[in-house]
């Protein structure tokens, strides 16, 4: 029995992956760039300070008692919600326009966990519009902590798609 199950595993041909055989599997170069700097990669670094700084500013709101936290919590939220609109339109474009980058279903995975950042930095800035120092607890903390917790991850698995892969970077001239 030994034998034969040796025989058909010598048999079978080995698996290649399909995506990776792919001709546009190598194309990760960025297309979404100024003079060769990734726009992507210049612009995901406000959002993600701007939301580890609304959690700061919320905790000291919190901590403290004192108006202006909440005050810098509401501006550091719109303004990681805005600046994450621009990441997100840049990494977008990288996503649709570079084979190589559309093939892979880690991308994509990227992709969907920052829609849903994106989509809980709205919320959290549109909570606080109704009332900035109102908004902060319990809700505005939470959602705060959350989205540090979410911009961890996709930040992380960005960072992977980058450094590991080589995706969206700009391979010189």
């Amino acid at each position: 029995m030994t034998q034969k199950m040796t025989q058909v595993a010598e048999d079978i041909a080995p698996l290649e992956d399909p995506i990776s055989n792919d001709p546009a599997f190598q194309q990760t170069e960025s297309r979404v760039a100024i003079w060769g700097h990734p726009l992507h990669a210049m612009t995901v670094a406000f959002p993600v300070a701007l939301t580890f700084c609304a959690f700061g500013a919320d905790a000291l709101y919190w901590w403290s008692g004192q108006e202006r936290w909440a005050w810098a919590a509401l501006w550091a939220t719109g303004t990681a919600f805005l600046f994450g609109l621009l990441a997100g339109a840049s990494g977008t474009m990288e996503l649709l326009m570079v084979p190589g980058i559309r093939i892979r279903a880690a991308a994509w995975t990227h992709f969907v966990i920052a829609v849903m950042l994106l989509s809980l930095l709205g919320l959290n800035w549109g909570w606080r519009l109704t009332g900035y120092e109102s908004a902060i607890l319990p809700w505005g903390i939470l959602m705060s902590g959350f989205a540090v917790i979410v911009v961890a991850a996709t930040g992380w698995h960005g960072g992977k798609l980058v450094f590991d892969y080589g995706l969206g970077v700009s391979k010189g001239n």
